[in-house]
């Protein structure tokens, strides 16, 4: 097995009557692309903090790159690049004066910071706006500014705190590219996420929270598998026709989840019963998430 680059072992964390992280064990192997998923108010963003020891935990076990936490936390925060969820660039900077402080900031040398700003640039494609001050760019730009300077160090660690959150699909799509080539590369990351289909794209492994506990950990397409089988049929109709639909199959012993304007009917292949006229699909993560998690926004 490969060495982990993160390890969480009975976690907890509270907030005096609030009990954000719940005994949560966690596992990143390094070189490899972790998703952290879960709701608002599942524990995502206080186990990101905890890993860069903003936040502390309560009891419970943390290693970051070898490192026990939170007493090695500065070496080990040497070694690891964050992106945060909330934009903290400069504005009164470049793009190039930006990444420079971050290099005083991880102490690089002062013979090596050039080619480390050129390097950073380069994986980012913003060679050509290195001039451009912050307020210039666009959100997608911007959002490749911070994975830039997370990386200008060459950390072994990348942690992604909801890396594409209000961008369109397009620069999504752009992002999902970088993303994928730093794991390619032999980067560690962990990268916490509401889209569904982000983690499904990049994601090794994900690890679904609700309430502060891990409730489902594996690859995606197992999970699938394992937690809504293959096929899934969509029947649509008027809202009493789906009640109707969910009372029946629910009587029947099959899953059901509410998808807006239908009923989704969860792993049908193995039900020898009549089904009601649907559309076929494969099941897909978002099912799973959903099936664990609840239909409940928050």
């Amino acid at each position: 097995m490969p060495a982990l680059a993160i390890s969480l072992r009975g976690v907890v964390k509270r907030f005096g009557a609030i009990v954000a992280v719940d005994g949560l064990d966690l596992d990143v192997p390094e070189g490899t692309c972790v998703g952290l998923l879960g709701p608002n108010g599942a524990g995502k963003s206080t186990t990101m903090k905890m890993l860069t020891a903003q936040v502390i935990a309560d009891s419970g076990e943390i290693e970051v790159l070898g490192r026990r936490l939170p007493g090695e936390s500065k070496i080990a925060r040497a070694e690891m690049g964050v992106v945060p969820q909330l934009d903290n660039l400069d504005t009164s900077l470049s793009v190039e004066q930006n990444l420079r402080v971050f290099t005083h900031l991880y102490r690089i040398g002062r013979a090596e910071r050039a080619a480390a700003i050129e390097r950073a640039l380069r994986i980012a494609r913003l060679s050509d706006r290195r001039t451009a001050k912050v307020d210039e760019l666009s959100g997608g730009m911007r959002r490749r500014l911070l994975i830039a300077r997370a990386l200008v160090h060459r950390p072994r660690l990348l942690l992604l705190d909801e890396p594409t959150v209000g961008l369109d699909p397009q620069v999504r799509q752009e992002l999902w590219a970088l993303i994928d080539a730093l794991r390619s590369e032999g980067t560690s990351i962990l990268m916490s996420t509401h889209y569904i289909e982000e983690a499904q794209r990049l994601a090794d492994s994900v690890t679904i929270m609700s309430a502060g506990a891990a409730v489902a950990t594996g690859p995606p397409a197992q999970l699938v598998v394992e937690r809504a089988g293959r096929e899934v049929v969509e029947v649509y109709g008027p809202p009493a026709r789906l009640v109707e639909v969910e009372q029946a199959m629910t009587c029947a012993g099959v899953r059901t989840r509410r998808t807006g304007t239908s009923v989704a009917l969860i792993g049908v292949e193995g039900h020898d019963g009549d089904l009601p006229d649907g559309v076929r699909r494969a099941a897909n993560l978002e099912d799973v998430f959903v099936l664990l998690t609840g239909e409940e926004v928050r």
